[in-house]
Parts: structure tokens; C-alpha cells; sequence
């Protein structure tokens, strides 16, 4: 029997990036779709597993992450996708969740065989957590209308490449089943 994760990765964000402005918008549009992905988790007992950038601040822990995300000038785009008291949290540091994370054995101690992945940036640190999720044996699902890009055309690209490549589940978050 498969056992599932919805891990949510960095949308604990400041915008404070040079590439903000052109990601913003798509966030915007799949904001709505993580919010009920994680509302579905929550209410079918998936783990809920945040996976966010720490901004090179290596002394932050998961409270500060999110102070200093609330306080900035997009707290509207953090305060729907809050982590809950039961949510999971794992501190990353590049591209990947998994890279030099304790992702995968916090995945083995649940039992999960299988990781949809949401969030941002579908070209960036979606693509490269779905490689290492595949090559960890572990099957990915990608919520398509659930993911936010800053280039729509490498999104796309992307999304092919997870599908082709990596063996993802490319759907509508809609139609994840956990």
C-alpha cells in the first residue's frame, strides 16, 4: 500500500528576490490550488511537509522563516499556506529538498512512497526535487495549476521533463489522489 506527502516547498517567501516581480503573478494563480491541496491533506491525515529556503540566514529555525515572511511586503501570498501545528518543517539551503536535507529520512520514518509536490518555482527547486525524489525510488506527482513558475515556457518544459524523464504524475490538483 502507497503512503503519501504533500511537501510544500517555498512558499514561505519574501519576494525579495530579483525574479519576484515576474513570479509574483504566477503565484497569484496557484496560490488558491496549494491552499485546497493542503486543506485536503489536512483532512485525509497526509503529512503536510514544509520544505523552504532559509535565506542564508543559518540560524533561522521554521518560526523566524515565517516571522520574517509575514512581515515583508507579500504576507498575502504566506498567511493562506501557514504551516499548522501538525505540520512538518525541513530547512533547505539550495534548489533541491532533499539535498543535505533530512528529507529522505524523515520520508522512510513515515512510510511515504510516494511525495506530490507543490509550490515554487516550477524551473527551479520543483524539477530538481522531483529528479532526486525519482532517483530516490519514490514516486512524484506535480499538481500542474499548483505550481508557480517565473519563466512559463521552462515551466512547461519542465513539467514535460518530470513526466518524460522521471516517470511524474503531471495533473490538475483537482485530480491528485493522495
Amino acid at each position: 500500500m502507497s503512503r503519501s506527502a504533500l511537501i510544500v516547498i517555498d512558499m514561505l517567501n519574501t519576494y525579495s528576490h530579483p525574479d519576484a516581480e515576474i513570479l509574483i503573478p504566477s503565484v497569484r494563480q496557484a496560490l488558491p490550488r496549494i491552499v485546497a491541496l493542503v486543506e485536503r491533506a489536512r483532512d485525509d491525515g497526509v503529512p503536510v511537509i514544509y520544505v523552504n529556503d532559509n535565506f542564508g540566514e543559518w540560524r533561522s529555525h521554521h518560526g523566524e522563516i515565517i516571522e520574517t515572511t509575514l512581515s515583508g511586503p507579500h504576507s498575502d501570498l504566506v498567511e493562506p499556506v501557514l504551516p499548522d501545528d501538525e505540520s512538518l518543517f525541513v530547512v533547505k539551503a539550495r534548489h533541491s529538498i532533499f539535498y543535505e536535507t533530512p528529507l529522505s529520512y524523515l520520508l522512510s520514518q513515515l512510510d511515504v512512497d510516494r511525495v506530490v509536490l507543490c509550490g515554487q518555482v516550477t524551473e527551479q527547486c520543483v524539477l530538481y526535487s522531483a529528479l532526486d525524489a525519482h532517483i530516490r525510488h519514490l514516486k512524484v506527482t506535480v499538481p500542474e495549476d499548483a505550481v508557480a513558475h517565473i519563466h512559463r515556457d521552462l515551466a512547461q518544459a519542465s513539467l514535460r521533463m518530470m513526466e518524460r524523464n522521471m516517470n511524474a504524475s503531471i495533473r490538475k490538483a483537482a485530480n491528485v489522489e493522495f
